[in-house]
């Protein structure tokens, strides 16, 4: 397992992996590729990993986050608990002012959003570049 960075991390565990990486300037994207479930996202990482991974923080001399991008253009599908990761990090960027987007995701992850209204509370976009220009 990685230890946690604060400009980019990887953490890859079987078909779950997850990488923190800058985008353009004050922009933190956080891509999830593959299935994003409590047994593919948590039988090797820890919460508190996940927390880490998911901070908003960054290095000294770089831009304060002013936006959080999930790019979910590789994951392939979404259970509870992936919601409720999303949820917790919802709420991290309202208490910072942060803007968090959603980038790409697949129809089966869409159709979660828009069961569980979570697609009126995080703005959705086509693509990461199209969510860095929101």
């Amino acid at each position: 397992m990685a230890t946690a960075t604060f400009s980019w991390q990887t953490w890859n565990s079987g078909p779950f992996s997850m990488e923190r990486k800058p985008g353009r300037q004050g922009t933190l994207i956080h891509c999830f590729r593959g299935p994003f479930t409590v047994r593919d996202a948590y039988s090797c990482m820890e919460p508190r990993t996940m927390n880490k991974m998911l901070d908003l923080d960054t290095a000294a001399g770089e831009p304060p986050t002013m936006k959080s991008i999930l790019d979910l253009t590789g994951c392939t599908m979404m259970d509870s608990s992936g919601l409720g990761v999303v949820a917790r990090h919802l709420v991290h960027c309202q208490k910072r002012g942060v803007k968090l987007v959603a980038a790409g995701p697949s129809p089966r992850v869409k159709q979660v959003f828009q069961i569980t209204k979570m697609d009126t509370a995080i703005p959705l976009a086509a693509t990461v570049e199209e969510a860095e220009g929101m």
